[in-house]
């Protein structure tokens, strides 16, 4: 679909879509990084792999954690719950009285083993970070918007963070932590030119009509963010289109870590290797590997070298280097892909010691991108996001 919408002329329709906190599956990722960071806040070299799942009543923390640090999981998890907003029993789920079940064992030595002493080394006597799995992760940018991301996924991101801004501020009382965007971008000749449908749901309390909802939600939510020249007569909106939406966040559906992958990416707009982010510490690759390619991804169009740009990376578990590396311009760059790729592994260190301490991975960063989108984020400081490597590029390019 991307690569058709990109390549042929005509109109062509892309949708994305975004959740807010108080969705089920983030309410999960976001107590997974809480504790992620937790541990680094006390042991930077902490291996974590959390997930939790979370349903009417109760939340469950599985995982395999090697840590130094000391964590009181409980109060993790129920400050977590409390911050999102479902407080009180009004929601159908309640961060004081909820049930709080911990499984949690150590990293397997067989992983461990391969992690901390890599493949190239061994027989030298030599010790660096071999990738903490195998498998292939996926970066992208583009000039479609300033947070050079696809824009279907930035706006849905855009709507979501406002219905929490909105509800957190009391601007509409009656809203509740669950929520859902989704936005549908008509392009025109392969550029992106008008907002052809918006999708919102939204969970409120009982006693909320739905054309007051769908009044509010088109002034408070949706007139704030998406900007009016993309807004027209023949655009759609849907607002809690089955009608009512009360009962929701775990009560609701029930929750798990790693279940909106495409949410935390670029919405479906490029490919997604399958790994999850939430819960894992920077030596699994397919969260450290994900931020890096964004990274590159990113100053590459940043540079002016490409429009569009994907980059594929693959490792072997236990092997320091990658086992091969694609970029993929879509015929936008200024010169040929492979020659990209040669620059690339030039001005970047692509082992996964290298990637963390260039983007400073042991950090406790990672609870505040557990909710709308790991990349193209404009609210908060991330070092993936910076474009920093503009300039190596260039005189690598030369």
């Amino acid at each position: 679909m991307r690569k058709r919408i990109m390549l042929q002329q005509g109109k062509r329709y892309f949708t994305s879509e975004s959740v807010t906190e108080g969705h089920p599956d983030k309410l999960c990722d976001q107590i997974s990084d809480a504790i992620l960071d937790a541990h680094l806040k006390g042991d930077p070299m902490a291996r974590v792999a959390c997930e939790t799942i979370a349903t009417t009543g109760m939340v469950l923390v599985m995982g395999e954690i090697t840590s130094k640090a000391q964590v009181d999981y409980n109060k993790v998890v129920r400050d977590t719950i409390a911050r999102i907003g479902y407080q009180g029993g009004a929601c159908g789920f309640d961060a004081a009285t909820c049930a709080v079940q911990i499984a949690l064992d150590q990293q397997s030595p067989d992983i461990s083993m391969g992690v901390s002493n890599a493949l190239e080394g061994r027989d030298k006597g030599e010790h660096d970070i071999g990738a903490g799995d195998q498998g292939m992760m996926f970066g992208y940018a583009c000039d479609e918007t300033e947070e050079r991301m696809p824009m279907a996924i930035a706006l849905a991101h855009r709507l979501t963070r406002q219905l929490a801004k909105v509800r957190k501020e009391g601007v509409l009382p009656y809203l509740r932590p669950d929520g859902k965007s989704q936005v549908t971008v008509e392009y025109l000749d392969g550029k992106p030119t008008r907002v052809d449908a918006i999708v919102l749901s939204t969970q409120h309390s009982a006693d909320v009509d739905q054309e007051t909802i769908h009044r509010d939600l088109i002034a408070h939510v949706v007139r704030p963010v998406i900007p009016e020249d993309l807004l027209d007569g023949e655009t759609k909106y849907y607002i809690n289109p089955t009608g009512r939406f009360v009962v929701g966040g775990p009560e609701g559906d029930s929750g798990l870590t790693g279940r909106k992958i495409i949410v935390d990416t670029y919405g479906g707009y490029a490919p997604h290797g399958g790994g999850a982010f939430s819960g894992k510490d920077p030596t699994k690759v397919d969260r450290s590997a994900c931020y890096m390619m964004r990274y590159i991804a990113k100053n590459i169009v940043a540079a002016g070298l490409a429009k569009r740009c994907e980059i594929e990376i693959a490792y072997a578990i236990g092997v320091a280097q990658p086992v091969s590396v694609l970029v993929d311009t879509f015929g936008t760059g200024v010169m040929e892909d492979a020659r990209l790729e040669e620059i690339v592994r030039r001005v970047f260190d692509l082992r996964p010691a290298a990637i963390i301490e260039a983007l400073g991975l042991r950090a406790p960063i990672y609870l505040q991108t557990a909710a709308y989108g790991h990349f193209g984020r404009t609210d908060i400081d991330l070092p993936w996001e910076r474009i920093d490597k503009v300039e190596a590029l260039l005189d690598a390019a030369k």
